[in-house]
């Protein structure tokens, strides 16, 4: 299931792959598997990537359940077992070099510890923080933060993604004006009201509605949707991101439950601090 998760939003299975660091033949001969025990087609495959079919969309809605109680069920569990482990939740891009910086610098401090990682979708900014499902998450504000601490780690300006043809693809930057005209993308109906504010510039908008990072691309490749996102991250050559010069930074942040006291993750904070700082 969490092959199919992961494939489902990456809608590549090269991407999919390195993601789950596996290589891609042993995940496509587990997808198949999956498709026959389903007795249906999940993706319909083609040279650009893959798509996901009715019985896929279904599918993946479940799957997703399925795999927060099993989450839930090993938190507890190890909780009860008195296992000395840390769960991390992280948002978008686990290649960020701050992460590598900071997993090398846990272990080396933390040896002993089972660290677990949850890697989340654009739906829920605190990765699951309040549902239980992670100690500590890494994630971009803003959100809202009622009962929340937040530690700031990095500052990121953000541009627009654009289609490489487009037009407004040529400039050299923009304003949120500029694009007042195009459908953006969105979020599922639930998702948190002050990071939905964000990622639209500010006001309301209308377009697709998207999951994952890799959803929002293909909105952008498929639609001509305005897709944001931190400059410096790595994109298809279909697509070019342009500054904004009047869109707020996005804030690489560490985020916990007010009041924990957990030593383990008062650790994980300092650390985190120490390696965004480089």
């Amino acid at each position: 299931m969490r092959y199919f998760v992961t494939v489902a939003e990456e809608l590549h299975f090269g991407r999919a792959a390195t993601r789950l660091h596996m290589s891609q033949p042993p995940l496509s001969r587990a997808i198949k598997r999956l498709e026959t025990d389903v007795g249906a087609l999940l993706f319909v495959r083609s040279p650009a990537g893959v798509t996901l079919t009715p019985v896929g969309t279904v599918l993946l809605d479940e799957a997703r359940a399925l795999l927060d109680h099993a989450d839930r069920v090993r938190v507890r569990v190890s909780a009860a077992a008195g296992v000395a482990t840390i769960t991390v939740g992280i948002l978008g891009d686990g290649t960020d070099p701050g992460v590598s910086r900071l997993a090398a610098a846990y272990r080396r401090s933390h040896p002993g510890i089972d660290i677990r990682i949850r890697d989340t979708d654009l739906t829920d900014p605190t990765c699951g923080l309040r549902t239980g499902l992670v100690d500590v998450a890494l994630t971009r504000a803003p959100f809202d933060d009622t009962a929340l601490t937040v530690r700031g780690l990095r500052t990121d300006p953000v541009g627009a993604v654009l289609r490489a043809d487009d037009p407004l693809a040529r400039r050299d930057r923009l304003r949120l004006a500029d694009l007042s005209d195009r459908r953006w993308f969105q979020f599922p109906e639930g998702t948190d009201p002050v990071w939905q504010s964000y990622w639209n510039g500010g006001r309301p908008r209308e377009g697709p509605v998207v999951r994952a990072v890799q959803e929002c691309l293909q909105a952008v490749l498929w639609n001509g949707t305005v897709g944001l996102a931190p400059l410096g991250h790595d994109l298809p050559a279909e697509l070019a991101v342009v500054p904004l010069i009047d869109m707020a930074p996005s804030r690489v942040v560490a985020v916990w439950n007010e009041g924990n006291t957990n030593p383990l993750i008062r650790s994980f904070i300092e650390i985190a601090t120490a390696a965004y700082r480089h």
